[in-house]
């Protein structure tokens, strides 16, 4: 039988994957008394702490984390980027920050199609076309002056330190640019950051400076959001991108606006989910999946059974096909059907459409969803208060476009790759081209980011997210679900291994560690398919243990530079 003999060849695979992937023993989760930050660089992760020493609270503490990422973690941390926070006080205010992309004023629904209606040598991820208008340094301005207490210059300065005085090039560092080696050789901006002045790749150990970052984040530092968004850097930005076929000017920076939303909400088992709204679909849908999920007993399934990542994967197949035809930018989508997605009834005639014991088609004529790079970061953020922030931003791909504007020392995103490029075709490969993610000027695309904070009477309790493109939905609920059905403590939760499924292509990726083979067969016996895959996000927490006066936080070991810092 076919089933059978997949998953042996799936199980050989995993075990290769066991044999050469390590993972830290990171299920202990870090203790502190005043407070935490949970990121992707423990060199960041302790700018937030000493901010919140300095008296600084959750929201000034993942400013400061966010601008040091911009140093330490290029790879997605960003100044030229775009994200999303949610915060959430222990006085039960919530709220979130909208800082994605968005496409330039000139940007046309098929600015990337040729004369044939295909995408043209794949510009809408490879050029500087594919740059969309940086929201980061608004959405993080607009967060302080709603909820900062300290002074915004003191949370730019450490940023600025770093890239002046420099930090020693990790492993994660040496390897990143070793993969784009051929990407700075193309770019001159890129190569005067990535590379030595004298061309030579910068070695494991070295000291890398970054004096052109550093002048544009104490632009930053001394005006505030215009120091991004006009002047000096605003011209150098435009300049660069009318000399290199960019289209994005001076006019499409200043107009560029952050937006403060009401988070969507809803409730598991008793827990309230606090989450992003449009244009990210990972707070709808998780909390669309919980939804479903929260009809079957799923702890007394046992944690990764067949049974229960059969019910996980139905739930998916669901929620995704329903962000396919219904999310984008509700700024150009009113007739959204969000109470219909996040109603509990509606998760009912869902629920009631799934077979215990044999896994749904994904059918070739629904929707599909697009490519979305799987490079982003995550940070988790809990004060001696109590309030949270969970927060997601990214560049895109790994290092964005890889193209460093000239003279300001950032690397500009790809982000309008997340549009749907091609109008009107949707097919089984994963294109999608429905009219909710459209290019429009000024519009933002649709992401998958998934800054999630789950509380408890009124009060956050933890703090979750994650990077990883279109898993990102899932490696969140995942975590949520382990501490909500499975009592996992927060490190245990963002450790476990994971699964992924996205209504199409219509197969579940298993990563590789962690899965019985009975399981796998008891699983693919059901009808599932499935492929191997290497690791699947890196989820950063932080949780409120009332009961023990402490603050636990878990950082993903999948990150290399990944810290959870407190104290």
């Amino acid at each position: 039988m076919r089933t059978r003999f997949l998953t042996k060849t799936f199980v050989v695979t995993l075990s290769v994957l066991i044999s050469v992937a390590v993972f830290a023993d990171g299920r202990t989760p870090l203790r502190a008394k005043n407070g935490i930050v949970a990121s992707a660089s423990e060199i960041a992760s302790q700018v937030g702490v000493d901010i919140m020493k300095q008296g600084g609270n959750a929201v000034d503490a993942s400013i400061a984390t966010a601008f040091a990422l911009a140093v330490t973690w290029p790879t997605a941390g960003n100044i030229g980027g775009g994200g999303f926070m949610v915060y959430h006080g222990e006085d039960g205010h919530a709220t979130t920050f909208d800082f994605r992309e968005k496409a330039p004023l000139a940007a046309t629904e098929r600015m990337y199609l040729g004369l044939d209606g295909l995408v043209v040598d794949n510009s809408n991820h490879r050029s500087l076309l594919s740059v969309g208008v940086p929201g980061t340094v608004a959405g993080l301005y607009k967060a302080h002056e709603t909820l900062g207490s300290l002074p915004w210059a003191d949370l730019v300065a450490p940023a600025v330190k770093l890239a002046r005085e420099g930090i020693p090039i990790s492993w994660e560092l040496y390897s990143g640019f070793q993969r784009n080696q051929s990407f700075w050789d193309q770019y001159p901006s890129s190569a005067k950051v990535f590379l030595k002045a004298d061309g030579s790749a910068y070695e494991f150990g070295d000291t890398w400076v970054q004096p052109d970052l550093a002048n544009t984040i104490e632009l930053i530092q001394n005006e505030g959001r215009d120091g991004f968004y006009k002047g000096k850097n605003a011209k150098m930005l435009a300049d660069f991108m009318r000399e290199n076929g960019g289209i994005i000017t001076e006019e499409d920076l200043e107009k560029y606006e952050a937006v403060e939303r009401a988070p969507v909400r809803g409730t598991y088992r008793g827990f309230e989910i606090v989450s992003m709204p449009p244009p990210s679909s990972g707070g709808v849908v998780i909390i669309e999946m919980l939804n479903i999920l929260e009809g079957f007993d799923m702890a007394s399934y046992g944690h990764n059974s067949a049974q229960y990542l059969h019910l996980l994967t139905e739930a998916a197949r669901r929620a995704y096909a329903d962000r396919a035809e219904h999310l984008g930018d509700p700024d150009f989508n009113e007739g959204m059907p969000l109470d219909k997605l996040l109603d509990k009834d509606y998760a009912a005639t869902l629920r009631a459409s799934i077979d215990m014991d044999k896994a749904s088609v994904s059918s070739e004529t629904e929707f599909a969803n697009i490519y979305e790079s799987e490079d982003t970061t995550h940070f988790s953020v809990v004060d001696k208060d109590g309030n949270m922030v969970s927060l997601t931003y990214t560049l895109e791909n790994g290092y964005g476009s890889r193209i460093v504007a000239e003279g300001a020392g950032y690397l500009l995103n790809n982000e309008m790759g997340d549009f749907n490029a091609v109008p009107g075709v949707t097919n089984r490969s994963g294109q999608i081209g429905t009219p909710p993610n459209l290019i429009r000027p000024e519009k933002r695309m649709l992401s998958s980011m998934s800054p999630t904070i789950v509380a408890q009477g009124g009060k956050p309790l933890f703090a979750i997210g994650s990077p990883g493109g279109r898993t990102i939905i899932n490696t969140t609920i995942q975590a949520i679900l382990n501490v909500i059905d499975h009592d996992m403590n927060i490190a245990e939760a963002v450790e476990a291994p994971r699964i992924h499924h996205q209504w199409l292509p219509d197969v579940t990726s298993f990563e590789g560690s962690g899965f019985s083979e009975d399981t796998l067969i008891i699983y693919e016996d059901m009808g599932h398919e499935v492929r191997a895959r290497g690791e699947q996000g890196t989820a950063m927490g932080v949780y409120n243990d009332r009961d023990a006066g402490l603050f636990l936080g878990g950082s993903d070991s999948r990150a290399g530079d990944g810290a959870a810092v407190g104290y």
